[in-house]
């Protein structure tokens, strides 16, 4: 196995800019990602204090993300095997 110091000589300046470019980015953005999940948290959380139900709220959040052709034709779906298995 190559020692890393013989692996680094093999990227020439260019690649070694671009590749500490590309990692630079994915910090930022993973940091970015770290910060927009605690702001849902807080959001979440204010909800829940409110007196909605978060569960629920995360499905509508789902829901509304989908095709509205899409969501019907699931929720046609539902529908069906529910009747099929006696529903509720």
């Amino acid at each position: 196995m190559a020692d890393d110091s013989s692996e680094i000589d093999v990227l020439n300046a260019t690649a070694q800019s671009q590749l500490k470019s590309i990692i630079e980015r994915i910090e930022r953005l993973e940091e970015d990602k770290a910060a927009v999940q605690n702001d849902l948290k807080e959001v979440y959380a204010e909800a829940k204090g409110n007196g909605f139900d978060t569960k629920v709220l995360r499905k509508v959040v789902r829901m509304r993300k989908q095709d509205k052709a899409k969501r019907q034709e699931e929720e046609a779906l539902i529908d069906l095997y529910l009747s099929a298995i006696g529903g509720l």
